[in-house]
């Protein structure tokens, strides 16, 4: 047929010279309609006629190819794209009818069109000597520019400084030479003041024949994303509550200053705050903010110039000196702790807070931060020991207790479980006439590495760590089981078992207490417990009401080592007691020791005033006995009368024990 009587062809077809055509991924048929989505007609294709369509991407393009159209052969224009993954489709012109071709063109090609000028991104299109070719509308937004009266001009002279323009002329050049894709940050002076985009600069050729290649820069505006990301690096590096660094942020400034230090010393000045979990309990987590806050103004106002302070977490502070030497870090501790015993006056309220301080130095005491930090830590823990409110430099036998506390870790927990625990009971004799009414239950460690291991050398750190709330709840088990097994022999022996603070505040040992009395029958009650003066001082409230409910279950309860803690007389007017117990502090060598002797008289008046029953602990020598029985304790007890017993021997013991007269 004749190159005219194409457009009369699809006329003839389709009622119009510009038909859409689709072709599937699973079919070689290109399927001609008049109306979008409506088969009219499918033309097979060749294999090669259908890759050719098949490698249409998805930006609006245009192809030409011959087809058999009603047993007539018909050259077409197709203009069009991949529309999905299964599917290409476009519009379809007589190759001869140029008007119906351009048409389609700029149908097609306006899609192409919209999509750069209303992309979500600055769009800006260079040729190889920097000269824009194309805006679009948002560069246009972020500018204030007319893409119109921009073009052709010159980017490196519009948008950079003369120093970024010839570093980016030489970088563009070569990236023009490889034609390779690249990413870069730029910060851009724009209406909206200056921002930072994110380029993705891709190369692509004209595809008009000429060897002509752009360069497509695709910029997001990424501003605020990095300020975002600013902020999470500043709040994981930052303490919330005082602005300070964080434990994340100082173990970078630490190692920094250890591998800058050259030939001078780094030091660390670790802080605990004394008391800050009574305030936080008195007054709340809120009151207790400010109060950090607070603290840390006045631990600045002490620091010299170039030392950091940050905050660990909690109530703990760690001071960094990176040019510092033992005298420095011990005056900067002495003017933290003397500035630290002045109140802090929150709102309305007075309260006082002092620290314990431990201090370290590198390379003297490691030469890593995991080291240092640990000698620093190490020595504030034996400040707080020592009574707190001081300051301890780390020395190499502190790490002697380190490695006590981590054997007592491991090897208490398992004696525990091993069942290497064993209770020892010593008598208290009675003053009036010499019987044996009561013992005290004491807890030793049958270790199969170190022997028999006194008390002293385990219940602190039974208490650090927690463990003496099942130690204490086995040793209740124990005694009362010793108890009932002595009851059931003739032999009413009240057994008393010692308390710790941690048990007095845990709510389970009445409830401990109640199930050892049911489950070995002891009626009446023959246990007794012995609490020291601490236990009034930390909560006396909740103290009077477990005394109460321990009392209200027949129990009876002893104040032991009385006279060295802070107990005041109007406390022990108040407190449910039944005695007190003297410290062997008193008593050793008490009748060459007339202050001791004034105490004790003193204190066996008050007991008598209170109605409270006064046993003496540690007696050791008759005189130390005389002197007791003259100024009438009620009981006695120490290594003059009996060692502690296992079971067993103090069942013998009793068996041949003889009460004698009391000497005065």
């Amino acid at each position: 047929m004749s190159a005219d009587q194409g457009p009369t062809l699809l006329n003839t077809h389709f009622g119009t010279c510009s038909p859409y055509w689709h072709l599937a991924f699973d079919s070689n048929a290109l399927e001609l309609t008049a109306v979008k989505g409506k088969t009219h007609v499918a033309v097979a294709l060749s294999e090669m006629q259908a890759a050719k369509i098949r490698r249409l991407s998805g930006i609006t393009a245009s192809l030409d190819l011959t087809i058999q159209l009603g047993g007539q052969p018909i050259h077409l224009h197709l203009v069009g794209r991949r529309v999905n993954k299964f599917k290409w489709a476009g519009t379809a012109s007589a190759y001869t009818d140029t008007e119906a071709v351009a048409r389609d063109l700029v149908h097609g090609l306006s899609f192409a069109e919209q999509v750069v000028s209303e992309a979500n991104s600055v769009i800006v299109i260079v040729d190889q000597h920097g000269r824009v070719q194309r805006f679009n509308r948002l560069s246009e937004e972020y500018t204030g520019l007319q893409e119109q009266d921009v073009i052709g001009k010159n980017v490196f002279q519009m948008f950079m400084s003369a120093e970024e323009a010839a570093a980016s002329r030489r970088n563009i050049a070569g990236f023009f030479r490889n034609g390779s894709s690249y990413e870069v940050e730029r910060w851009i002076k724009t209406v909206k003041g200056e921002r930072l985009f994110l380029f993705r600069n891709k190369f692509v050729h004209s595809g008009s024949g000429k060897k002509e290649v752009f360069l497509i820069c695709s910029g997001t505006d990424i501003t605020e994303e990095r300020r975002a990301q600013e902020r999470l690096r500043v709040l994981a590096n930052t303490d919330v509550i005082t602005g300070l660094p964080n434990r994340n942020a100082i173990q970078d400034v630490i190692n920094q200053a250890i591998s800058e230090r050259g030939e001078n010393s780094v030091g660390l000045v670790y802080l605990d705050l004394d008391n800050f979990k009574k305030v936080n309990d008195a007054y709340g987590h809120m009151f207790g903010d400010r109060l950090l806050i607070e603290v840390s103004h006045a631990i600045r106002g002490c620091l010299n110039q170039g030392d950091t302070l940050a905050r660990l977490g909690g109530d703990e502070f760690l001071v960094l000196v990176s040019h510092a030497d033992r005298i420095m870090l011990q005056d900067l501790a002495q003017r933290i702790i003397d500035r630290l015993k002045t109140p802090f006056r929150i709102g309305l309220i007075e309260v006082y807070t002092g620290c314990s301080i431990g201090i370290a130095l590198c390379p003297e005491h490691g030469d890593d931060i995991d080291s240092l930090i640990r000698c620093a830590d190490t020595a504030m823990y034996v400040a707080k020991e020592q009574g707190k409110r001081t300051y301890i430099v780390f020395s190499t036998e502190m790490n002697r207790r380190v490695a006590e506390y981590m054997w007592l870790d491991t090897n208490l927990r398992k004696g525990l479980e091993q069942h290497q625990l064993v209770v020892y009971y010593q008598p208290k004799v009675s003053t009036h006439n010499g019987a044996i009414n009561s013992v005290e239950a004491l807890v030793r460690w049958d270790s199969p590495e170190r022997g028999l291991i006194p008390p002293l050398q385990f219940i602190s750190y039974a208490e650090e760590s927690g463990l003496i709330i099942p130690l204490g709840r086995w040793v209740l088990q124990t005694a009362a089981r010793q108890a009932a097994k002595w009851q059931q022999q003739g032999l009413n022996i009240r057994v008393a078992v010692n308390l710790s603070v941690r048990q007095l505040v845990d709510d389970s040992i009445v409830d401990d207490l109640t199930e050892v009395l049911k489950e070995n029958q002891l009626i009446p009650c023959m246990l007794d417990f012995e609490l020291t003066e601490s236990s009034l001082i930390e909560d006396e409230k909740r103290t009077r009401e477990v005394i109460s409910r321990l009392r209200a279950l027949g129990a009876q309860v002893h104040l032991d080592d009385f006279g060295t803690g802070y107990s005041s007389l109007a406390q022990l007017a108040r407190i449910p007691l039944d005695a007190i117990k003297l410290d062997q502090s008193f008593v050793r060598g008490v009748n060459m020791a007339p202050v001791s002797q004034s105490l004790i008289r003193a204190i066996v008046a008050t007991a008598e005033a209170l109605q409270f029953r006064v046993i003496a602990e540690g007696v050791e020598t008759e005189s130390e006995n005389q002197f007791l029985d003259s100024v009438g304790v009620d009981e006695k007890q120490g290594f003059l009368f009996a060692q502690p017993m296992l079971p067993e021997q103090l069942e013998h013991w009793l068996q041949s024990y003889r009460p004698r007269l009391p000497s005065r």
